[in-house]
Order: C-alpha cells, then structure tokens, then sequence
C-alpha cells in the first residue's frame, strides 16, 4: 500500500459500545486531522478534570496485557487501541483525533468492522503532503521463548506472515501471509474477532479483565468448539484476529510500514517488543516518502535503497 499522498476523514465518525475489559460504557469519536498532524487519542475530562491527549506511537504504550494500552506520565489514558487503529492503518488514514469519554476504546462485535464502518460512512480524503512511510532496511528479530517477530525488508509495501499455535483440537495450528491493502484488509482480518477460551474466565474476571466480555462481542471457545451461536466467520478467524491485532499494534510506529512482519505464536507484548526493537536501531529503518519510493522504482534501484542488506541482524531480546 503505497499511496502517494496523506489521507484523513471527509466528516467525523462515531460508535458507541462497551469495554471489553472493563464492562463501561463508551463513545468513540474519529475527527479529521490537518496533514502531518499523525493519529492521536484525547480522552474528554471526567469529574472536571481536563482532558488528556497521547501520540498514537510506540512511546505511548504503557501495557500489553490483554490489550494494548496508551497513556503518559499520568498513566493509562485509553485500552484496547488496537481495534480502531487497524482499522485506521488498514484503510489507510494518516491523520486523526480519536476522541473517547471513557477509560477504553468500545469492543464492539470484537473485530474492527464496526469502526471501518464509520470510517467509510465518514469517508475518506486526500491531502496536499506526500505520504511518509518508515522502510525497513535490515532484519530485526525478538525471541522470548517459543515465540517468534520479526520486521524484515520487503520493497512491495507492507506484508503479514502470522502463526499461531494453541494447545486446543479446534484451534491448533494456523497460518496467515498478506500484504496490506485497504481491500485486503477488509476482506482478509476486518471482521475477524477477539476470543478467549472458557477455563479462563473466572480467572480473567479475578483479575479485572474481561468484565464487559458477551457472546455478541467474544468468540468463546471450549475445548473442541465455538460456544456462540453464529459460529465462526472464517475457518482460520483466530490467525486472523492476530494479524489484526498486528496490523493495529504495528501502527504505533508513527507512519505507515514499508516491510514484512513475521511473528509466530505472538500477541500484543511480542508486537510491542519488536517495534520498540527497530526503533532502536537507527540502523534498520529510515523515513522515504512517496516520491522517493517512485524515483528508486523509476531507476530499478530499490534494493533496501542501494545498502548491502544482511540475512540477520542481530537478536534483540
């Protein structure tokens, strides 16, 4: 997905639901945002307190657990981004506000359909500034474990290699490779859903979590089949709801990926880890913009931009 030019909404976009995680209720509100201005969270005050504002970006994570979860020195401001931002990166905006009036982004049915819903009511608009991408120029791996991420270079645009691996008949083993299109992303992972196995809910709940989990919003699965009466939407839902997963997490880099991220038996925490590890390699990655993507094309120069690319880089863990 290499678009040449910036993107946000015509008009704002709105969903209400619940958390999934803390049961309470939630408007989520999508604004247009100028170009360069990137993705940000405000979360409106509450009991008078004046609202807060984060930077959709890998320094704004404070938790992994179950979610992804953005915040400041204050601490958390919102949970369980990752919906809305797949969403937001898989259709290609560059620039909003995603406003919310509580403690967490609305789960909705558990996959990002409702929030491409809206995006695409809302519509969708080009900018005068050319689309900055951060392209990967060398490998870079985490390992903790048996799992398994990687961000590698790929000059096509932005591709998805995820496995997954449940010690469950009716999961198991699954697979997944795309590159990331608008349309790939809505046909691919948009409606896929989150889901959570039967034996873990009292201790979920224990915990905190889960409160606002129902059968509309979570795949619930026991040890060989899916309690919810619709079933499953594709075979493969549950590799698919980790790419999703992926793609949001991902978008925390601050731009649009130019890359291929490969992650096996790898969740919130693991996407975390190896974002965190490319941005600290000042080595692996650049920025280029549209037009110099098209130049480097023209001149059938495009390999990780004339630099010698090794098999590995080292490990990061």
């Amino acid at each position: 997905m290499k678009a040449a030019r910036q993107t946000t909404l015509r008009e704002t976009a709105t969903v209400t639901g619940i958390g999934v995680h803390s049961g309470l209720p939630v408007t989520l509100t999508i604004h247009p945002a100028d170009e360069n201005y990137g993705i940000s969270f405000v979360r409106t005050g509450a009991d008078g307190a004046p609202d807060r504002e984060v930077r959709a970006n890998v320094r704004s994570v404070t938790a992994t657990e179950f979610a992804t979860v953005l915040g400041d020195a204050d601490g958390p401001l919102c949970s369980t981004a990752e919906h809305v931002l797949a969403a937001l990166s898989g259709l290609g905006i560059d620039n909003a506000l995603v406003e919310i009036d509580g403690p967490e982004v609305p789960i909705m049915d558990g996959s990002a359909a409702a929030f491409v819903a809206a995006i695409e009511q809302a519509g969708i608009v080009t900018l005068a500034s050319p689309r900055r991408y951060i392209q990967i120029l060398k490998p870079v791996r985490v390992a903790r474990g048996d799992c398994f991420g990687e961000l590698r270079p790929y000059p096509r645009g932005f591709r998805l290699e995820i496995e997954i691996a449940f010690d469950n008949a009716l999961i198991g083993r699954q697979n997944l490779a795309f590159d990331l299109t608008p349309e790939t992303f809505r046909r691919e992972v948009a409606r896929a859903r989150t889901f959570g196995f039967m034996r873990d809910v009292s201790k979920l709940w224990s915990a905190g979590y889960a409160l606002g989990a129902t059968f509309e919003n979570t795949l619930v699965v026991s040890e060989n089949r899916v309690l919810n009466a619709e079933g499953l939407r594709f075979p493969d839902e549950f590799v698919r709801h980790k790419a999703l997963d992926a793609v949001g997490d991902l978008a925390l880099a601050g731009a649009p990926l130019l890359g291929a991220y490969r992650s096996i038996r790898g969740g919130h925490k693991l996407n975390h880890a190896v974002l965190c590890a490319l941005m600290a390699d000042a080595s692996a990655w650049t920025y280029v913009d549209a037009g110099q993507i098209a130049r480097r094309q023209r001149g059938q120069a495009d390999v990780a931009a004339g630099m010698v690319v090794p098999v590995f880089g080292p490990d990061v863990s």
